[in-house]
């Protein structure tokens, strides 16, 4: 059986349309005779295009398969194809990311661990990852502002300070200047002083720092006569004298023993104080009848005897 140059045309012209496709797929990373799996996502404005990439770590797994807009949501809803093989969790988000300096976004599939797997047609959680462009340039707008402020504020005192520069009134810099110079003149003359006198009295000043060494030498033996000490004995000692101390002042305060009896016994100091005036007034009559208490006679004689007035009592034989 023959087949005619037509049939032949249209088989070739049809293989044709068939590779084109299948190079224009493979150029965009599709392969027609892989099997893919179909994910929704929303997003709240669209930054990307059907050329951003969609991967997983950083793998290339997949491609953005449509950009629709809803007009009831006002959302921006994205599809995007991944090999079947590719499993994760329904829990997973896609994230729209940066993919780098010079512009351009992405989608990363981040998966998350537990939870049913994600099956062909499920809608996952989306969040967005502002990049180091977007951060930085908001932060430069704000630092733009801050700088412009600055630049005033510098302005502002290199006017005021050219000012006072060229100021020739007593409050101006030159007068600060010159007081500023005669003050350095007499600092300077003052440590001329000072070496002046330090010069002088080297010799004092010698004789003064070793008697201060010697010192400090005796203050490190002292320190170390201290380090032998057994203080906590000491201490310890000292708290039992205390101790004991304070036990004799309670027995005194109570009346017990010898001392406390003679503070507390009333009758003792009543006659104590009894006994004082006796002798005091035995004492006064000693000093004013001295005869009643002192006899002699230097030949032997027998001694006059006197009576409680101090009259002799004369012998009746």
């Amino acid at each position: 059986m023959k087949i005619s140059r037509e049939v032949k045309t249209a088989i070739l012209v049809i293989l044709g349309i068939i590779l084109l496709v299948f190079l224009i797929n493979y150029l965009k990373g599709i392969n027609l005779f892989d099997s893919t799996n179909k994910y929704h996502t929303e997003f709240e404005y669209n930054s990307l295009s059907m050329a951003s990439p969609v991967t997983i770590k950083g793998n290339s797994v997949g491609k953005i398969d449509a950009i629709t807009y809803d007009y009831k949501t006002g959302k921006t809803k994205v599809t995007i194809a991944v090999d079947e093989a590719l499993k994760f969790s329904k829990n997973s988000k896609i994230r729209m990311y940066e993919t780098g300096l010079m512009g351009g976004n992405g989608l990363a599939i981040v998966p998350a661990e537990g939870g049913e797997i994600a099956k062909d047609g499920d809608t996952l959680e989306s969040e967005v990852e502002f990049g180091l462009v977007t951060s930085l340039s908001k932060n430069f707008s704000g630092l733009s502002d801050n700088l412009d402020v600055t630049l005033k504020s510098a302005d502002t005192l290199l006017t005021n300070l050219n000012k006072l520069v060229v100021d020739d009134s007593e409050n101006g810099m030159k007068r600060t200047i010159a007081e500023l110079n005669s003050t350095i003149v007499s600092f300077k003359t003052l440590s001329n002083s000072f070496n002046t006198l330090l010069a002088k009295n080297d010799a004092e000043l010698t004789s003064a720092i070793k008697n201060f060494n010697t010192i400090s030498a005796n203050m490190a033996i002292v320190s170390e006569d201290l380090k032998t000490v057994e203080i906590s004995k000491s201490v310890a000692e000292l708290d039992q004298t205390l101790a004991n101390i304070n036990s004799l002042m309670a027995d005194i305060k109570s009346g017990n023993g010898s001392i406390g009896k003679l503070l507390k016994d009333e009758a003792l100091y009543d006659n104590l104080e009894g006994a004082s005036k006796q002798l005091e007034e035995l004492l006064q009559d000693m000093k004013l009848n001295p005869k009643r208490y002192v006899h002699f006679s230097l030949f032997g004689k027998k001694p006059k005897q006197y009576d409680a007035e101090g009259n002799e009592i004369k012998d009746k034989n």
